[in-house]
C-alpha cells in the first residue's frame, strides 16, 4: 500500500482537509465552513465545534480510503508558543491560549500525533518546493485573505525563529503613512497593524469608508469577516474600468508595495508569492511592482512578485508536508 500523508488547514471561514500521494498527487479533497463565532455563546463552545469539525474530517477521509492515518498536519492562523505549548497571535480567537494539540490528540481513540503549524509556514513551503517559487534559494510567502500572514523559506528550509513568529509582516505598522491612512485597532491590541490595511476585512473597510466617508463604523476583526464579500464586489467594478474601484485598488496596490517594500530591504528574498483572497486580483501583479521602485532601497528591484500556483490549496498541501 502507497504511503499517504494528510493535511488541514483551519481558515478564518474554512477547513481543509487534503490527501497527498508520496509524489504529491491530490488523493482526497474537501473543504467544509469554519464554525462562525457568532453561532456560539462563548469562545470554548466555538473551539469545542472547531475540534469536533476536524475530527469529523479526519475521520470521513480515514473511512473513504480506507487508510489509517498515524500523523496529521495543520496549519493554523497563530503559532504555538515554544514556552507554553499553548496557541498565540491567531486571528481565530477561541484558539488563543488553548493546548490545541494535545485536545485533538485526546479527542481521537486511536492514538494519532499532530504536526502544528502556522499556516502562512505550510503555505510558503508548499510554493517553495513545487509551487511557484520552486528552484529557488529564498522564498517569501504572504497570506492576505482573512488575515495577513507570512512565512519565509531559505533554501528549502523553512524559518521559525527563536518565537515561532517569522514572517509575521502583518503585525508591524503600515510604513511611510500617508495623511488619508485611517488607523484602526487590531485584533492584537495594537494600532494601524498592516494586517488592517491589507486583509480582505481591512481591505473592505476602507473601502466602505471611501465609499461613504460619512460612515462610522469601525472594523472588528473577529466580527467582520463577512466583509471580504465587498471586497469580491470591488473587484468586479475593477474589471468593468469602474473609476472609484481603480482608486481604492490603487490605493491598496500602493499599501501592499510600501509593506512588501520593508521585507524587501530586510530580507532581499528572490520571490514573493502571494496567496489568500486578496491575492486572486491580477491587478496587483501590474501595479504593485511599479510601485516597490518608490520604496525598496535599491535602484532596480529585482525580486519577483508571484501569484500562488496551487491558489487557496497551497497551505493545505503544506501541512500535509509537515508529516
Amino acid at each position: 500500500m502507497q504511503h499517504l500523508s494528510i493535511g488541514l488547514d483551519l481558515g478564518g471561514t474554512k477547513i481543509e482537509v487534503i490527501v497527498l500521494s508520496s509524489n504529491g498527487e491530490t488523493i482526497l479533497r474537501e473543504r467544509i465552513p469554519t464554525p462562525p463565532k457568532n453561532d456560539f455563546q462563548t469562545p470554548d463552545q466555538q473551539y469545542q465545534a472547531i475540534i469536533l469539525a476536524i475530527k469529523t474530517l479526519i475521520n470521513t477521509s480515514e473511512a473513504t480510503l480506507d487508510y489509517q492515518f498515524n500523523k496529521v498536519g495543520i496549519g493554523i492562523p497563530g503559532a504555538i508558543s515554544p514556552t507554553t505549548g499553548l496557541v498565540k497571535n491567531a486571528n481565530t480567537t477561541c484558539l488563543i491560549g488553548r493546548a490545541f494539540k494535545q485536545d485533538l490528540e485526546a479527542s481521537f481513540k486511536q492514538a494519532k500525533t499532530f504536526m502544528i503549524a502556522n499556516d502562512a509556514d505550510c503555505f510558503v513551503v508548499s510554493e517553495a518546493k513545487d509551487g511557484a517559487a520552486k528552484n529557488s534559494n529564498s522564498v517569501f510567502g504572504v497570506i492576505i485573505g482573512t488575515g495577513c500572514g507570512g512565512g519565509l523559506v531559505i533554501n528549502q528550509q523553512l524559518i521559525t525563529g527563536p518565537n515561532a513568529i517569522t514572517g509575521e509582516w502583518g503585525h508591524n505598522p503600515l510604513p511611510w503613512l500617508d495623511p488619508s491612512d485611517e488607523l484602526i485597532p487590531c485584533y492584537c491590541g495594537k494600532l494601524g497593524c498592516i494586517e488592517t490595511f491589507l486583509s480582505g476585512p481591512g481591505f473592505s473597510h476602507h473601502a466602505h469608508q471611501t465609499h461613504s466617508p460619512e460612515s462610522k463604523v469601525k472594523l472588528k476583526f473577529d466580527e467582520a469577516l463577512s466583509l471580504q464579500l465587498s471586497a469580491q464586489q470591488w473587484h468586479k467594478k475593477l474589471l468593468a474600468n469602474d473609476s472609484e474601484a481603480i482608486k481604492i485598488f490603487d490605493t491598496y496596490a500602493r499599501r501592499l508595495a510600501k509593506s512588501l517594500a520593508s521585507v524587501i530591504n530586510i530580507i532581499d528574498p528572490e520571490v514573493i508569492v502571494l496567496g489568500g483572497g486578496m491575492s486572486n486580483i491580477d491587478y496587483l501583479y501590474q501595479r504593485v511592482p511599479e510601485l516597490l521602485t518608490e520604496y525598496v532601497f535599491s535602484d532596480e528591484v529585482l525580486t519577483r512578485l508571484v501569484k500562488a500556483e496551487f491558489g487557496d490549496s497551497s497551505g493545505v498541501r503544506g501541512a500535509a508536508r509537515l508529516v
